[in-house]
């Protein structure tokens, strides 16, 4: 698969992390120099080094949440232009998360607060990144 493939070019990854019928969601900080400040997001961030997308959403779950994902719990992914670097590409996954997995989650210090979302809620939800819903979204309507 290619979310293995450290060759891939890519910028970034996010993952939306399903529980049932909620999706675990970040609060971005409230600063004016950030991107979607005081915005619900999805974990991910961008690549380091030579990382595969999956690596690079791996690490960055762990540095967010203290949560380890392995590769089984992927659903779906696909690749999409990046919405900070033009001609770029992000990489958007869809993974399972276990209850216990969130009952252990060690919050980093990125963002001020995380929960499981109801998933209706944050696709309705004005305080939600609209790429992310937007990518969510799809997930629903093809990976289903």
């Amino acid at each position: 698969m290619e979310l293995l493939d450290s060759r891939m070019d890519f910028q970034g990854c996010k993952i939306a992390l399903i529980c049932g019928d909620k999706v675990l969601t970040i609060l971005r900080d409230d600063k004016d120099d950030i991107p979607c400040p005081n915005m619900w997001e999805l974990p991910g961030g961008g690549r380091e080094g030579n990382e595969s997308p999956f690596e690079c959403a791996a690490r960055e779950v762990y540095e967010e949440l203290g949560i380890h994902l392995d590769e089984d719990c992927l659903l779906w992914s696909k690749i999409y232009p990046s919405v900070i670097f033009k001609d770029k590409q992000s990489v958007f996954m869809v993974g399972q998360l276990r209850q216990e997995q969130f009952d252990n989650i060690t919050f980093g210090n990125e963002g001020q607060a995380y929960k499981l979302m109801p998933i209706e809620e944050f696709l309705k939800s004005k305080q939600a990144v609209p790429q992310l819903q937007g990518r969510l979204r799809d997930y629903l309507e093809e990976g289903l």
